[in-house]
């Protein structure tokens, strides 16, 4: 009996095995025949995605001021362990200097490196992956007038099985979504710019929303805040249920000077959000308080009346 059940068993689980291999396999976005397409960007057009993108909140080099110089070592703790923010300045060695530009396109809309890993979604590319791709294009652009930075930030500090990144694919395969966001014809101009801004670029969603047991996004959730994952206390809920007294002109200044109605002042990661939203043109800033003010109102989970 027991020659019997491991000649049943053993195919089955290989077999399973293999399709779990198969279904978890790297899959870039962009194959290389695409490649052309995005060495031809604007660095004008580059700044601008990168400020939307939050890029140096995460990359810039922690204890100095200057925002372009993106040698990472932001240390982000979560409920799996550290990741350390790598170094995305134009160094050809410790940064990402011989990175075609079609190695960023596969990387921020497929969470796929050059080497063919795959990337942990603490760089938000489930985000990303909505972006339109020439901009990805003027995004390279843009970092390779940037400074060089060396050294390299330490390894990301995961235990097992965290370490073993094959099962990012098939966590991918559950929440990445590469659809490019459609215009909607039942919106204006500006809701419709907004809801880009807000849902590829800005990635408002990452932080806003309560994560489900997997570490996605719960949808019934979005933008109602919740507890912040690096366990420091709630993340603000901007859905109307909570800044419904807000017009649109008191949400662009939040974005524009940090200052809310009640003249308080925004800190924690939000003041850095509003270093970047604070240089993108004030149509881009009104087209966010536009789509933002439109969200169905949703209460903060976990947050007591």
């Amino acid at each position: 009996m027991m020659r019997r059940l491991l000649v049943w068993t053993l195919p089955l689980l290989a077999l399973l095995g293999g399709v779990g291999w198969a279904l978890s396999a790297p899959e870039p976005a962009f194959a290389p025949s695409e490649a052309a397409r995005f060495e031809s960007g604007d660095p004008a057009r580059g700044r601008m995605v990168f400020l939307a993108g939050q890029c140096a909140s995460c990359h810039a080099s922690p204890g100095q001021g200057d925002r372009t110089r993106l040698g990472g070592g932001l240390a982000l703790t979560s409920p799996f362990g550290t990741f350390n923010a790598p170094n995305i300045s134009p160094d050809p060695v410790d940064g990402i200097g011989r990175w075609s530009g079609l190695d960023l396109a596969n990387a921020l809309m497929a969470g796929v490196s050059p080497d063919r890993r795959h990337l942990y979604p603490s760089l938000p590319y489930v985000a990303y992956a909505h972006l339109r791709p020439e901009e990805v294009g003027d995004l390279m652009a843009y970092l390779r007038t940037l400074p060089s930075v060396t050294g390299r930030p330490p390894p990301h500090d995961l235990p097992l099985p965290f370490r073993i990144r094959r099962g990012i694919g098939l966590w991918k395969r559950l929440y990445l979504d590469r659809a490019p966001i459609a215009d909607d014809p039942a919106h204006d101009p500006a809701w419709n710019r907004g809801r880009y801004l807000v849902e590829a670029q800005l990635h408002c969603a990452e932080c806003h929303s309560t994560r489900n047991l997997l570490f996605a996004v719960k949808e019934d959730t979005r933008y109602a805040g919740g507890p912040d994952v690096e366990g420091t206390g709630f993340v603000p809920n901007v859905t109307p249920r909570a800044i419904g007294g807000w017009s649109e002109d008191d949400l662009v200044t939040v974005l524009t000077t940090g200052r809310t109605p009640d003249l308080r002042q925004v800190g924690g990661a939000m003041a850095d959000v509003v270093r970047n939203t604070a240089a993108l043109p004030e149509a881009d800033r009104r087209a966010i308080a536009t789509y933002i003010r439109a969200q169905p109102p949703r209460e903060t989970p976990g947050l007591s009346e």
